[in-house]
């Protein structure tokens, strides 16, 4: 039943599609959280980037990102990301824009966690001394992380799946390669059975894992 699947890189497929995950979620996370840090800034310049860049990337279709990315970065502005492999490049794009993508959301998620720090922590760390960066690194964040696991949780899943949309650049992941298996095979069931059963073997244990975790580092108020 499943001989269709020879001459398919299907783990290669997956293993490109995890990679994916892993560096957007990497970035995504630093991005995410100077963002954050911009949006409670004392600095109004700083505060009204961060809000305009969540705001405005956050109403852009992912795919659109994407698709720039590769049209406008590579093909008009000749930004190759320093590989002249075109599957390296286009691999380094689509890393680049879920991150630009995902990044609008983790620090949302983020920012939501600053906000249920108790306002007197913040005023106490000013009160001996410490300034912004210090308050914020130091006593804030460090409790916000522990209150949004969950939330950042819902974002990599997201993410996840999000990086079916590396395909319309010619990514091979494992959405790429769906596409070219239904093209060439008669078993478009059993083909989406497969796939979707390979992304929940990727969502649902990170979910519960970090489900676990979230439960385990929750602040106590």
């Amino acid at each position: 039943m499943f001989d269709f699947l020879e001459g398919y890189d299907l783990l290669g497929a997956f293993w490109t599609t995890v990679q994916l995950t892993v560096y957007s979620a990497i970035g995504s996370l630093i991005w995410g959280t100077l963002l954050a840090s911009m949006r409670v800034s004392p600095v109004p310049l700083m505060r009204g980037f961060g809000t305009a860049y969540v705001n405005v990337v956050r109403n852009i279709p992912l795919t659109i990102i994407i698709v720039f990315a590769s049209l406008g970065l590579f093909q008009t502005l000749d930004v190759t990301l320093g590989s002249e492999n075109f599957d390296t490049i286009n691999f380094r794009l689509a890393v680049l824009g879920l991150i630009a993508y995902t990044s609008a959301f983790v620090c949302e998620a983020l920012r939501s966690g600053i906000n249920t720090v108790p306002v007197g922590q913040a005023e106490a760390a000013r009160a001996i001394g410490l300034n912004f960066t210090q308050v914020l690194t130091l006593v804030i964040l460090p409790q916000a992380f522990r209150s949004v696991v969950g939330p950042l949780a819902n974002v990599l899943i997201a993410l996840t799946k999000n990086t079916t949309v590396a395909a319309a650049i010619g990514v091979a992941e494992a959405a790429f390669l769906m596409k070219e298996m239904i093209e060439n095979e008669a078993q478009l069931i059993l083909i989406s059975a497969i796939f979707a059963f390979g992304f929940v073997c990727l969502t649902l244990p990170t979910g519960l894992f970090l489900g676990w975790v979230s439960k385990k580092v929750a602040v106590k108020r």
